[in-house]
């Protein structure tokens, strides 16, 4: 069984929703991840807030939040166990962060750190 990260990629939701959407959006969130954690097959993950952070870039450059240019950036993951990518995709498409336009979730397997993969 390998390790996967799902990266979700989506906008600021406290820019775009109201405190009951987050609610909501959190509950869903649990859920999906309970269901995950119910096949003993989550092995962790975070949120990654969007306050307070830096982009460091060559030359000495300190950007303000996480974005830089673009509109889409990394809002939490998990970890997951899972038998294949097509397992890990099959949890991914469970996520609620597709629910919002032009958001999207990245799948990549881990390395074991065994030197090979």
């Amino acid at each position: 069984m390998e390790e996967y990260i799902l990266i979700f990629r989506h906008e600021d939701g406290q820019k775009i929703a109201s405190p009951e959407q987050m609610q909501i959006w959190m509950k869903q969130t649990m859920d999906w991840i309970g269901g995950i954690a119910a096949q003993n097959k989550f092995n962790g993950g975070n949120g990654l807030p969007f306050d307070d952070s830096r982009v460091v870039k060559p030359n000495g450059v300190v950007i303000n939040g996480p974005f830089g240019d673009i509109k889409e950036t990394i809002g939490g993951y998990i970890i997951v166990k899972a038998d294949s990518i097509d397992e890990a995709v099959k949890f991914a498409h469970g996520c609620p962060v597709l629910q919002g336009e032009g958001n999207s979730v990245e799948v990549r397997k881990i390395a074991k750190g065994d030197g090979v993969h």
